[in-house]
């Protein structure tokens, strides 16, 4: 029965992921994508963390991924492959990447959204991250936009209470193996 849960395999990022993740970044980012070099190079930095994920066929369906320097996260990418959006994909890829920061005692997390992006942007206030400014004109294909977000502490109190239930109510609408 089919219970309409989504069930993915998340896993640190492999080279031999990249024809796929090409495939996942065009889609998402249109001619300004990063290019498969861009990615080996992500792979080959010590300072890198990147994931990928696969369906139950074992066909990549998305990738995240941060650079991790001192206490600090800066979440690089997060993309889905078109047929699997609003299906917690993204969420699930996100958390991957805090759990890892968790791990690896990071503290604090940021990154850069489009101030268009309504949906990405409700998922990071969901999890705690504020807006601190924004960068004029970051997004080169239309010169677009992007909000600078930050967390507190991740190890606080608040934060963590916040991103534990959050957590909890993901497991509910995506399986991750």
């Amino acid at each position: 029965m089919d219970t309409g849960i989504l069930t993915v395999t998340i896993k640190p990022m492999q080279k031999s992921d990249l024809d796929d993740v090409i495939l996942i970044e065009e889609k998402a980012y249109g001619e300004h994508h990063w290019s498969k070099d861009s990615f080996m190079s992500e792979l080959s930095n010590e300072l890198a963390k990147y994931f990928s994920a696969f369906n139950e066929k074992g066909e990549l369906i998305g990738y995240a991924g941060c650079w991790q320097i001192l206490e600090e996260a800066h979440i690089t990418t997060v993309a889905v492959s078109p047929e699997y959006k609003r299906k917690s994909l993204g969420e699930a890829l996100f958390v991957t990447l805090l759990e890892q920061c968790y791990r690896d005692m990071i503290k604090y997390v940021t990154l850069e959204v489009r101030v268009s992006n309504t949906p990405a942007i409700s998922l990071y206030k969901k999890y705690g991250f504020k807006s601190l400014g924004t960068r004029k004109g970051y997004y080169q294909d239309n010169n677009e936009d992007a909000l600078i977000m930050w967390t507190e502490n991740i190890f606080y109190d608040k934060f963590k209470s916040g991103y534990e239930q959050n957590l909890n109510e993901l497991k509910g609408k995506i399986n991750i193996l």
